[in-house]
């Protein structure tokens, strides 16, 4: 399946300590064109400073359902096991209808300790915590087949990770988008495992939007000749500087110049 390239920003929520740089941002983002602003699910600072500014998810999220008009958004990813699955239906449930049907529930196991560890999670090992996406995926999905009222939309699910037995197996079960961390030879190997795992539960594979991050034109060009569609930059506060992000949109339409055709 041939698809447009799209575009994405992280916007990370670290050492901005005043949350009015990120709203910022945001704006800054829409109006520069990306197509996806997304955050992430941690509750302290990855790089950087530990100690530094921070702030969740899911509530930043409600917020810019409201602040955005066009683009969609979501996190990348989740930490699947931070929140009751049920919850995080209904959590998502009700930003999308807030934003009028435009986030992506991205979702993944888990991996930054000091979050269990200080958040009073069980950390466990990750096959413990993909177990617990396994069983968490499908109570998620089924609360968001009987919420009143539903989705706007099918809300597109993002899986985060590249774990070949289980993780993969998760990807071709539920996703609608596959994010994950590689190059075109190990893409290449990936993909035909998800196929089988695709194969295996009947689904197909062609349906799962490729998404990577974004590592400048010449491997972006690569990745896209082997199916990868998404491409995001992150980028951290204070500055959030969006250089980079205007070059990958620069990039973007000059491979889908049909699109900008018929916008003409």
């Amino acid at each position: 399946m041939s698809r447009p390239v799209r575009i994405g920003v992280q916007l990370q929520p670290q050492h901005a300590p005043d949350y009015g740089l990120i709203r910022d941002a945001v704006l800054r983002a829409e109006d520069a064109g990306v197509d996806i602003v997304f955050n992430w699910d941690h509750f302290y600072p990855l790089t950087g400073d530990p100690a530094g500014a921070h702030y969740e998810c899911w509530t930043m999220l409600g917020a810019w359902a409201e602040q955005t008009e066009r683009v969609e958004f979501g996190a990348l990813v989740t930490g699947g096991g931070y929140r009751n699955p049920d919850l995080l239906a209904d959590m998502a449930r009700t930003v999308d209808r807030i934003s009028g049907g435009r986030l992506i529930l991205g979702i993944g196991a888990g991996w930054f300790q000091r979050d269990y560890t200080e958040y009073g999670y069980e950390f466990g090992t990750a096959g413990s915590r993909l177990n617990l996406l396994k069983d968490n995926m499908s109570r998620l999905t089924a609360r968001l087949r009987v919420l009143s009222p539903p989705p706007v939309r099918d809300i597109p699910i993002l899986i985060g990770g590249g774990g070949e037995r289980k993780t993969l197996r998760l990807v071709a079960e539920y996703a609608d988008i596959w994010h994950s961390f590689v190059d075109v030879e190990t893409l290449a190997h990936k993909n035909k495992i998800l196929a089988e795992h695709a194969a295996a539960v009947g689904t197909d594979e062609s349906r799962i939007e490729r998404s990577v991050q974004w590592q400048g034109r010449a491997q972006a060009e690569q990745l896209r000749a082997a199916g990868v569609s998404l491409f995001t930059i992150g980028v951290s506060g204070p500055d959030y500087d969006l250089a980079e992000v205007r070059r990958a949109i620069e990039w973007r339409d000059e491979v889908n110049p049909e699109l900008l055709e018929g916008l003409a």
